[in-house]
């Protein structure tokens, strides 16, 4: 099972790298996106929990920490409102499916879809962090070469 889980989560990077490659997806689509299909796995995955009296391991419930650059804090605030009427859609639309269809594919259960959308999130949130005005969030996601 161990084995299918890490095939399964290869599987998922490799399709994402891809189309967010493909794409050019800016950062906060990405971020949008992962968001939204965590929560959406988060949801079952706590009331299966809480039904079973099972604890979670922090690394699934929570967002991984970002890693801090000396000097590099960003004090930038941005209009949502306005921000959000400039992502893409249906972009973020083939993202989410494309995240939905390969979790089902690949038979990966909850928690382990969680562990396997967290380093995207984290990326994402990092850049977002990062970012010091409104166009680099809409500059394409940087994915790490070791990813």
């Amino acid at each position: 099972m161990q084995d299918d889980a890490t095939e399964g989560m290869v599987t998922l990077t490799e399709r994402m790298v891809h189309l967010i490659g493909q794409l050019g997806m800016p950062v906060v689509e990405v971020a949008v996106v992962l968001r939204r299909r965590i929560d959406a796995l988060l949801t079952p995955l706590l009331a299966w929990a809480a039904s079973t009296k099972t604890s979670l391991s922090e690394e699934v419930l929570h967002p991984w920490p970002l890693v801090t650059v000396a000097g590099n804090q960003a004090d930038a605030t941005f209009d949502l409102e306005r921000l959000m009427q400039h992502v893409d859609a249906d972009r973020m639309d083939i993202l989410d499916t494309l995240i939905r269809a390969t979790l089902a594919e690949v038979d990966l259960d909850l928690m382990h879809g969680v562990l396997a959308l967290r380093p995207w999130e984290q990326v994402a949130r990092q850049q977002l962090a990062e970012a010091d005005g409104p166009g680099r969030l809409f500059s394409p996601l940087e994915i790490p070469e070791d990813f």
